[in-house]
């Protein structure tokens, strides 16, 4: 089971401190731990952002290690749109420890595209070639359909798309096999869904 779904930045913003990420979306899908239960509404959610914030810190400093690895420092950070194509994204996974950030151990798959993370946390018994499939298919959806790349693209105001798409790849955090058939028809209903 997916626990949850971030898309994040992964280089400097200018309004972050250095080392921070800005998370722009997330999506939970963990059901609530006998803990959280005992928790205000308010507590929940700050508990819940600071366990996020977390994962997309460590996801960040994955990135900017593999870039130096690969010797492609900031170069993301700085193509344009046309110059995507040129770039490969990063990947990878990490495990977080049983009781670091959630109850049980946990697995981040994580794949930086230019400027922005998107990261999936899930149980670590998770299948994660599946998973990895599932997340590319996610980002490479949110990248054409969404064009959050694109120049002034706002991803906080296109919440309800992600959201369609994730409804449809990744029900109730369930990850899903995809034959080719389901893909195209998803990429025609996300087509008439971006349309609209």
């Amino acid at each position: 089971m997916v626990l949850y779904f971030l898309i994040h930045t992964v280089c400097p913003v200018s309004a972050l401190a250095s080392g921070e990420s800005r998370i722009l979306y997330s999506r939970g899908f963990e059901p609530e731990s006998g803990d959280a239960r005992d928790l205000t509404p308010e507590q929940r959610r700050l508990l819940q952002k600071e366990k996020l914030q977390v994962v997309a810190r460590q996801v960040r400093s994955a990135v900017a290690l593999n870039r130096e690895a690969s010797s492609r420092v900031g170069v993301e950070c700085v193509l344009g749109e046309e110059a995507a194509a040129l770039v490969e994204a990063d990947s990878g996974v990490f495990s977080l420890g049983s009781a670091e950030l959630f109850p049980e151990r946990s697995v981040v798959l994580w794949l930086g595209v230019q400027a922005l993370g998107f990261s999936l946390v899930c149980r670590a018994f998770e299948n994660l070639l599946l998973a990895e499939s599932v997340l590319r298919s996610i980002a490479r959806h949110c990248l054409e359909e969404l064009r959050l790349l694109g120049p002034g693209a706002e991803v906080l105001l296109k919440n309800d798309r992600v959201d369609a798409l994730l409804h449809r790849l990744l029900p109730h955090g369930q990850l899903l096999f995809l034959n080719h058939r389901f893909a195209l028809s998803l990429e025609k209903e996300m087509a008439n869904y971006g349309s609209k």
